[in-house]
């Protein structure tokens, strides 16, 4: 069995999983087609930004992909896969949190999203080898950053497409019910 996170082979079904993934996730936070919508074209600007994201990091020796060479990104299919699960997907999930808790929600949704990225991928690097960071703060701060700036990025753009979170047809009939009971 190939392990090389970046085999075609692995890669493609990598993808496939993602869009099953995102599938579910549209299924269960009960997205409108235009929510739906809204997640993927909100998704889109992520992969040019991930990838000068990885380039600018690789460059600076803040992280980089050992498999990849010094200043160039990863392999295109992971970023879109990665616009498709972090961006569409959790996208969705942090429209549901926005949703119930407004701007606090947010602003909570963003920084858990970054953290949880973070973590994500220096637990990738520890075990796997698929990244690999550079010392001190600064890369740190800086995988926060690409994490958090490309979701706010969806969150923007599933307002302007799809409205604000409460203003779907079920969140109207919602506070509708609250204000005369």
């Amino acid at each position: 069995m190939n392990t090389d996170p970046f085999d075609p082979t692995t890669l493609v079904r990598g993808t496939i999983g993602t869009v099953m993934l995102f599938a579910v996730m549209a299924f269960f936070t009960r997205a409108t087609p235009r929510r739906i919508l809204g997640a993927l074209l909100g998704s889109l600007p992520l992969i040019p930004m991930v990838m000068l994201y990885d380039s600018i990091a690789s460059r600076l020796g803040w992280w980089r992909y050992p498999s990849v060479s010094v200043g160039s990104p990863g392999p295109f299919l992971i970023y879109i896969d990665a616009a498709l699960f972090y961006g569409a997907g959790l996208g969705l999930v942090g429209w549901r949190v926005i949703r119930r808790y407004g701007r606090h929600g947010l602003i909570g949704f963003l920084i858990g999203f970054a953290l949880f990225g973070v973590t994500r991928d220096y637990i990738m690097g520890a075990v796997t080898g698929v990244i690999e960071f550079g010392p001190g703060p600064i890369p740190f701060v800086a995988d926060l950053f690409a994490y958090a700036s490309p979701q706010a990025i969806v969150q923007l753009v599933m307002y302007w497409i799809a409205g604000a979170p409460d203003s779907e047809p079920l969140a109207r009939i919602k506070a509708t019910r609250l204000a005369h009971p």
